[in-house]
């Protein structure tokens, strides 16, 4: 297993509700929670994976991601079974829209 840690700066969306689990840690798949959390208007995304050695992919994939929603005071796990970047991706932006529908 391998842990990998990300923080963005200066985010300009922030969630207010209830933290969020999706997907499921299985064969192939992942499971992402996602939270509000005081972080002085950071995302922090920490990721336990089986798939050793993909830092690289695994950052350009959470840059791209932020990116997209631009969260602030989101805390997010991600526990990855070898996920692809495209359904890692999925599961994300899933456990946004998944919060922002709650908060309506």
């Amino acid at each position: 297993m391998e842990t990998l840690n990300y923080r963005f700066e200066q985010g300009a969306r922030r969630l207010s509700a209830a933290p969020e689990v999706v997907g499921v840690v299985g064969s192939g798949n992942l499971e992402v929670l996602i939270e509000p959390a005081d972080l002085q208007g950071a995302c922090t995304i920490e990721i336990h994976t089986a798939a050793v050695g993909f830092g690289a992919i695994w950052q350009a994939v959470m840059r791209d991601f932020h990116a997209r929603w631009q969260l602030a005071d989101t805390r997010i796990s991600i526990n990855d079974m070898g996920a692809t970047p495209a359904v890692v991706s999925l599961r994300l932006d899933q456990a946004v829209e998944t919060m922002l529908g709650d908060a309506k």
